[in-house]
Parts: structure tokens; sequence; C-alpha cells
């Protein structure tokens, strides 16, 4: 567990770090506030504002305020500086974060089942990545959604515009996403840094009104809430739980910036500003009349502002600063559908780099419309951010508490942690974990379904294309003839194709016979390559070409491009094998947050191992299944029908491998898996 090699700007940033210290820091931390904590720095817009409202809410009570505020000062206390920052992030990948990067610590046994499917570990590991695209379709919709209602608290005559401006600037936020994020990502840090400050400052000016408010830091008073709510108690963790909802972006964002900046931040501006602010809308409502206290309870967070012309800039900055949180789990969802891809467990997608100095920043355009389209749905579906706030939080804690488990398996399979310790901070996470989300679970039916519905819907996706790359894989190591045999006849200037003849008669009835079809095989000028998944045997679309075309080129390179369980490969990222008859196999190694390019790998060999071609005389031939989706294979006709559809809609071969297009020919087989 190393940082990444410096291949990219990001790396670079690293390096920089180390070498220029302070100052380096201090850029970091800043460009962390907007990329790490958009989502939980615009959790104040909401989180009391639930606590105290709708049927999960509690009375406003001074009690029952004080109460809450002890809650939400543990709950980040425990969950975000102890679990995440001081824990699960020492459980980097080459510095890379997040659950699925995760999932490549995990030792391969504990992933696979007996029967070579997906093990139950993987599989819960995978649901809780599913989760976290319910919860990038939620986020922006609702921080958005949120902040514009604060114009609804100036003047009653913006009400009906709230819905129309928060789908317009959804759409727009979507829209340039294709641009990347080099632009806007330079005003991220500065916009968020007036964001915390922001809340630092109206938090101060209301507690410096009622410091009695400040009792709340006492734990005592969380006790004492439970006592006195008792099973509701309970049901209003379903609400605390949203000022603790970016918790696990500082987990998944840790490979941009490094763990120091991100702890930085956190200590310095964030976690000071959000629970002063807190603090400060529990003031003004521990020292409200029964009177002005329902009004003030209806959204606390534009309360700290005189009602009128003052709340216009509040709502801009809360505006800008929600769409840097959207920005920042709208790029979470672009890499981690590109972790999937590289892993085997998604179909591949289109991958656009929109910048050439920042390998991490990509644009996924499938990804970025499906968001799209979820986020506007929500916005038109549930038209109050109190209604989405019901669908909020399961996908969030169901997330954390897996995570939890995963670390678990981590410390003590990789690290050698012994029980006592890796098993009680186990419980310990658990114990936080389970209860945030056994009270989100009795939001389902307010619309809590949604998440989990979308979370099911692409686990069930992952499994099914992790299945089916298998079985695919398996047919083809089956179909592949031993190359050295293949070699020796080649050598002979023929193609030796054994098959049977059906219906042989010989002693004893009709019986099939073993019989021998020679093919004159010519060798042609130029260099092909063959792309195969298989390092091993002989490519079945390597005997399909020469049995038909009854010809190869002169210079055969037999291609495989595989995916290691870290970020990038460091070293011997290409190999090469000399065989025999201008054979070559070539080994192209890549990390799962890489985009594998043939044609450049191949440049690389060809300077390395000082060979004679050059790439503008490579055909390359690549393989298009079509697969039957009959009851007769392995997979059952409706998960295969599945694969199929996700196989025709996948992003072709030739684009994904980088490949010119107008240099490849493509030859079709058809499969029953």
């Amino acid at each position: 567990m190393g940082a990444p090699a410096p291949t990219s700007a990001r790396a670079a940033t690293h390096e920089a770090s180390a070498h220029h210290g302070d100052t380096a820091l201090g850029a970091l931390a800043l460009a962390a506030l907007g990329v790490v904590y958009g989502d939980i720095g615009t959790s104040p817009l909401y989180a009391l504002k639930e606590c105290v409202n709708g049927p999960h809410g509690v009375s406003p009570t001074p009690e029952n305020v004080l109460g809450l505020l002890s809650l939400m000062l543990w709950s980040v206390i425990l969950v975000v500086s102890v679990k995440y920052l001081t824990f699960i992030m020492r459980a980097d990948n080459q510095g890379e974060g997040g659950i699925l990067a995760l999932l490549a610590l995990m030792p391969e046994s504990k992933l696979v089942s007996k029967k070579g499917r997906v093990g139950i570990l993987a599989s819960l590991i995978l649901f809780g990545a599913a989760l976290l695209y319910g919860d990038g379709i939620i986020t922006p919709a609702i921080s958005v959604l949120s902040a514009v209602e604060g114009l609804e608290v100036a003047t009653d005559t913006f009400k009906p515009l709230v819905i129309p401006i928060t789908v317009g600037i959804l759409v727009g936020l979507f829209v340039v996403q294709k641009r990347g994020t080099t632009t806007i990502g330079r005003v991220f840090g500065p916009i968020m840094v007036l964001w915390f400050g922001t809340l630092a400052v109206l938090g101060v000016i209301a507690i410096t009104k009622h410091p009695s408010v400040l009792v709340a830091v006492s734990p005592t008073y969380a006790v004492s809430f439970f006592r006195d709510n008792g099973s509701h108690g309970f049901v209003v963790l379903g609400a605390v739980v949203l000022c603790i909802t970016g918790g696990e972006a500082l987990y998944a964002d840790m490979g941009h910036f490094g763990r120091k900046p991100i702890q930085v931040a956190w200590y310095g501006l964030v976690l000071p500003a959000l629970l002063l602010n807190y603090f400060g809308q529990g003031a003004l409502l521990v020292a409200a009349d029964e009177v002005t206290r329902p009004s003030i309870a209806a959204n606390p967070f534009y309360a700290l502002v005189p009602r009128g012309p003052a709340i216009y800039p509040l709502v801009a900055v809360a505006t800008a600063a929600t769409i840097i949180a959207s920005q920042a789990l709208i790029s979470g969802a672009f890499s981690l559908t590109r972790q999937g891809v590289q892993l085997g467990y998604l179909p591949r997608v289109t991958i656009t780099h929109t910048s050439s100095d920042t390998e991490g920043q990509i644009y996924i355009p499938e990804v970025n419309w499906a968001l799209a389209v979820g986020c506007v749905a929500l916005v038109l579906a549930f038209k109050a951010s109190t209604n989405l706030a019901a669908a909020y939080g399961i996908a969030v804690t169901g997330t954390m508490g897996i995570t939890s488990v995963a670390f678990f398996v981590v410390a003590r399979n990789r690290w050698g942690w012994s029980l006592p310790a890796a098993g009680s901070l186990l419980v310990l996470f658990l114990a936080i974990d389970l209860a945030f989300f056994g009270a989100n679970l009795l939001k389902f039916l307010d619309g809590g379904f949604v998440p989990i519905a979308v979370g099911l819907f692409i686990f069930f996706t992952m499994r099914v294309w992790k299945r089916g790359r298998a079985l695919l894989a398996r047919y083809f190591t089956r179909a592949a003839t031993p190359l050295d045999e293949f070699l020796d006849d080649l050598g002979r200037g023929e193609l030796v194709v054994r098959g049977l003849a059906q219906g042989s008669i010989v002693a004893g009835g009709v019986h099939d016979e073993p019989v021998l079809e020679r093919i004159p095989i010519a060798r042609v000028p130029g260099v092909a390559v063959f792309l195969t998944s298989n390092s091993s045997g002989t490519p079945p679309l390597l005997l399909h070409h020469a049995r038909h075309n009854k010809a190869l080129h002169e210079a055969v390179l037999l291609v495989t491009v595989t995916t290691e369980r870290i970020p990038r490969v460091l070293d011997e990222a290409v190999r090469m094998e000399e065989l025999e008859h201008g054979f070559r196999r070539v080994l192209v190694r890549v990390g799962f947050m890489e985009t594998p390019d043939v044609p450049r790998a191949l440049e690389i060999a060809f300077r390395k191992y000082d060979l004679p071609y050059q790439l503008s005389t490579v055909t390359y031939y690549l393989g298009r299944e079509t697969l039957l989706a009959t009851s007769h294979g392995e997979m059952s006709r409706r998960e295969e029908q599945l694969f199929a559809f996700l196989t025709r809609n996948s992003q072709n071969a030739t684009r994904y491998f980088g490949i010119p297009p107008q240099r490849v020919v493509e030859i079709g087989m058809q499969i029953d898996l």
C-alpha cells in the first residue's frame, strides 16, 4: 500500500505535498473542501429541520432540541472523526479508497464461492457499491431543492418557481458534465471556504445570543432524549443520520487528495463550522417562545438570518454549495463505474477523459444521463426536500454498515489484527451503523424504497455480468486447443481441424468417428493482433479466422489485457513472450483506475523488445459473440437475456481498448451459456 506512481497530475500532487510541505498541504486541503466535503457540508440545510418536522420528527421543545444537538454532535464525531478518518481510511489501495477499492484488498478466497460464483462477502460489498448509485441520484435532488426552498422563506411569491428553478439547475449541471471539472474545480475550494465560513459565522451569532445551548455537548442529553421519547427517539435517528450522509465520500475520494489533507480540512474548518451552525440553529429553537418556534422549526437554517432581502445572498451561496456537492457525487459515480468495469462487475461504458493533466477526471455519458433522469424524476415526484428526506439515509447507512464488515475482514486477513482488536471496532461501528439503518428502514414506504430499488437493480446487473463473463471465459478456455499443437501444425504449413463424422458405420452399430481436416495455411505480410481473455491456449477466434480464410499474417501477437486488483500498475505493465513461427504472446496489465490502451501498450512492447513493427501495419482481430439465450446453458434464460442485452449495448471493444476502428476486423460467433 503505497502512494500512486507519478503518472498523473494526481500523483504529482501527492509528490508536491511531500516536497513542498505546508504550502501544498494547504492547497490540497482547500481543494478537498469542495470535492470531499460538499455532501456533508450542505447537511445543515435540512438535517435539523427534518428532526423537528414531519411524521418522523419530534416536537421542537428545548429538551428535545438539546437532545438532538447532542446526538448530532456525537454522531459526527464517532462516525466521521473516529470511524472514517481514524480507521477506515487506513485501508487504502495504492492511496485509493472507496468500497470497490476495499473489495480489491480482499483475499480472492473470500470473494468466490465453492461453485465459482460471486461469494457472499463480494456480493455484500457489491450491494454496498450499488447503493451508492441511489445516493448519487438523491443527493443532487435534495441538496439543490433544499437550497432553492430558501426563496419561499423570503416571500411566498417564489413558491411556484422552486420546482422549475431546481429542475433547471439540475439539468444545467448534467449538461456541463461533458466539459469536465477542471475549470469549475478551480473555484470549488474558495466557494466552499465562503460557505463554511458563512455556516460558522451564522452559528456563532446565534450561540452568542443564547450560549446556554452549549450544554448539549454533554452526551447525557442524548441519553435523556431516548429516555424521554422512548421508541420515537429511535425513529428520529432516521433524520439525525442526515448530518453524516457525506461520510462515505471521505473514503471514496481519498485517492484524489490523500489522507492528511482531508484530515486537515475536516479538523481545521469543516467540523467546527458544521457544529457551530447546528448549535446556532438549536439556539434559536431553544430560545424561541411558543408562538415563534413553529415558524423557526419550519426551516431553522434560513431562520439564522432576518426574513427579507438578507436571505437572497444566503440562498445564492447555499445553491452554489449544493451544486458543488452534487458535482462531487456525480464525479464519484463516474469513478465508481470505471472501477466496476475494470474489476469485471459492469459492462464496458464510454469513458471520456476531460483533462489531459488529471487522469481521474472522466465523463461517462451513460451514467451521467441516467443520474440526470433519476434526479429530475425525484424532484418532480417528491416536490419538497422534506419528502425527499424520507428516501435519504437508507443507501448511505447500508453502505456504511457494509464498509464496517469489509474493514474487519481486511484488518484480520490482510493486516493480521487480532480478533479482539478488529472485533471490538466492528461491534462499535455496527452498533452505530445498524441503529441508523434500522431507523431509516422505517421510512421505507415513505420513499426509502427508491435507493433500495436502484441498488437492487444495479446489484443484480453486476452479479449477472460477472457470472456471464466468467462462463464466457470458461467457454473459450474449453474451446481453445493447446497452442503447442497449433504451432506444430502451422510449422507444416497447415491447420488440422479435429472433429467428428456423424453416423459412421462401425462394428456394433452407428457411432461418431473422429476425423481430421487438413487445411493449407498461407502466410501473408503484416502484423495481426488477436485479443484474447485467455493467456494460454489457442484463441478460438484465431482458429476460426485461419480455418475460413486459410491464411495468417507473418507476425501474430496474442494480446491479453488483465486488470490487477490495484489502482495502477507501476512496473512490468507490458510483457512479451517469444513463441514459434512468428507468434508472440503479449500480456498487458492495467489497474482498476486505468483505462486500457492496447496500441500504446504495443508501442511500448515494440520499443522494449526492439521489434521492427509499426502500428500502422497492425490489423486487429476482435470477436463479437452472439448469445443465444436458451434454457440449455448454465445460466437461466432470464439471466442470459439480460447478459446478452448488456453485451449488445456495452461499449464495443474497439473504442474501449483505444484501437483505431479502420484497422479492426470483427469475427462473429454464436454461443449458448
